[in-house]
């Protein structure tokens, strides 16, 4: 705070200078009265410098009664808008001794993300570190920070994040689709009218988690058996218990726990997570000391090629790979869930989709990642539900490494800013029209396309998404394949569905599509 003074001190002409973070820093380390480089002007901001103490402030009995009492617990989305309209683009979160700066404008966003360091930190991770603290696991590709994180990412990002890496998994991929679509058949025979798949989330869910145990354990864990192993239906209730309760025991003080039971819920859900995982892990690994201790050759996927290298340890592994299964599932799953909606309730856009599909892969052959190639359609469409519905609807990075201008204002190091990436994807200047399902926007057909950093769904820069190329490749197949062979209509006795936030948005009630064969359709 006393620099900043020092520098609004220095005179008219240096207040209406606006500065490169770089010589900001400079600057205000060294005081008004000391000799400095001339300052640069900073692009986007015309008057003087602020402080966070400018900044509108929204305390934690405030967050509470907001929470609690207005009912925006599972609408934590919506909030954003609300207190967007209410605080403007930028404002300022105190809980105690904590507090955060939340943006809710692109301009801001872009301009936070353009200074990512060279490892840049999420923030507080504390909520999900605890529990692998107590078990001496290890952090994965969202807990873990700095120095160690790049290193992490460095092997992880090997055959999973470049598209030619990913297009290696497509036949894994496809597999999983072709059982998938047999699951729908299935379903809908088992209905009275013969074509209506009853809660299609629970369904995507199984869909989504047994692709990406697929690629990362190398086996089929049957969650598109009609009658699923105890042991996977016990993973899946886990996970949906840590989401669940995640978010409130983030909240909460740390002492309610003991005479909330809250956190025992919520660390129950990470002991079935890792529970799960561990025991596959430890199973592939015993499998490959056989193969070895009997001179055979060992090759294999995504594990295999973890579980080889010399740069990890084994509790590294299974960090990684649990953090790796629940960004995985709840990114396909939810996507795809609000992509059907969306469709269902759009047939002259589901028609176009399907017309793009048809002339692409002709007959009753089984799409292929090349295909998507060249259906810029069918990924528009993908991009335009993660538009309305983030998977993720808020983020957060930590400036550690100096101090920052945002916005005209100045900050200190180890800052955190909160980013409200729903709030910005519902922005009518970046995207008219938001509420209305558009995927022609995206098309790059000469249009003027929104601003990118208006939906970033997958994170920004080497922070990204490590499993983004696998989820988009299992998205845009699985979709190509059942447009194919389906119209979706929707159940019109489920009614209008609402997004929830469970850490993740997902659908507020159960819903159900009619899956009506398209004729000269292939199965």
């Amino acid at each position: 705070m006393a620099s900043c003074v020092a520098l609004r001190s220095a005179g008219s002409a240096a207040g209406r200078l606006l500065l490169r973070p770089t010589t900001a820093s400079l600057d205000l380390r060294r005081g008004a009265g000391e000799h400095a480089a001339a300052p640069v002007p900073l692009q986007g901001n015309t008057g003087h410098i602020r402080t966070e103490a400018d900044l509108p402030v929204v305390t934690l009995p405030t967050i509470v009664y907001r929470l609690i009492f207005k009912g925006y617990y599972k609408r934590m989305h919506e909030l954003q808008l609300y207190e967007k309209k209410l605080y403007g683009p930028m404002f300022k979160v105190t809980t105690g001794a904590v507090h955060n700066i939340t943006l809710s404008s692109v301009e801001l966003v872009e301009e936070l993300l353009r200074k990512d360091e060279k490892f840049p930190c999420r923030g507080d991770m504390a909520v999900w570190t605890e529990y692998r603290d107590m078990k001496g696991l290890g952090y994965g590709p969202f807990t873990e920070e700095g120095e160690k994180w790049y290193q992490l990412r460095a092997v992880l990002n090997k055959r999973m994040l470049h598209p030619k890496d990913s297009v290696k998994y497509e036949d894994v991929v496809n597999g999983v689709v072709t059982d998938f679509v047999e699951r729908i058949n299935y379903l809908r025979k088992m209905s009275p009218s013969g074509d209506l798949v009853p809660n299609m989330s629970n369904e995507l869910y199984r869909f989504a988690l047994e692709g990406i145990s697929r690629i990362l354990f190398e086996t089929r864990i049957g969650c598109l058996q009609n009658k699923i192993p105890p042991e996977t239906q016990e993973f899946i209730d886990s996970i949906g218990k840590m989401f669940s309760y995640s978010i409130i025991v983030s909240i909460l003080p740390k002492w309610t726990r003991s005479w909330l039971p809250l956190w025992g819920r919520y660390i129950d859900g990470w002991e079935g997570i890792f529970k799960f995982a561990c025991k596959l892990i430890d199973n592939k690994m015993e499998d490959i000391q056989r193969r070895l201790d009997a001179n055979q050759e060992v090759e294999g996927e995504y594990l295999t090629y973890l579980l080889s290298n010399n740069n990890m340890q084994k509790k590294d592994v299974y960090g990684s790979v649990a953090e790796l299964l629940l960004a995985g599932v709840d990114t396909t799953s939810n996507t795809m869930l609000w992509a059907l909606n969306k469709l269902s309730h759009n047939p002259s856009v589901q028609d176009r989709l399907y017309q793009e599909v048809a002339s692409t892969v002709k007959g009753d052959r089984i799409p292929t990642a090349q295909d998507i190639n060249n259906m810029p359609y069918l990924k528009a469409v993908i991009k335009e539900t993660l538009r309305m519905y983030p998977v993720v609807p808020l983020n957060a990075r930590l400036l550690t490494g100096s101090e920052s201008i945002i916005g005209g204002h100045f900050f200190p190091k180890e800052t955190t800013f909160v980013i409200y990436h729903y709030a910005i994807s519902q922005d009518e200047k970046i995207f008219p029209e938001p509420q209305a399902f558009k995927p022609e926007r995206w098309l790059r057909d000469g249009r003027v396309r929104p601003n990118p950093f208006g939906s970033i769904p997958f994170g920004f820069g080497v922070r990204g998404c490590v499993g983004r190329r696998i989820a988009e490749l299992e998205m845009h197949l699985s979709l190509a394949r059942i447009i194919k062979l389906f119209e979706v209509k929707p159940d019109p006795k489920v009614g209008e569905v609402r997004a929830i936030n469970r850490t993740v948005l997902a659908p507020d009630r159960q819903v159900n599509f009619y899956f009506l064969d398209r004729k000269n359709s292939a199965t």
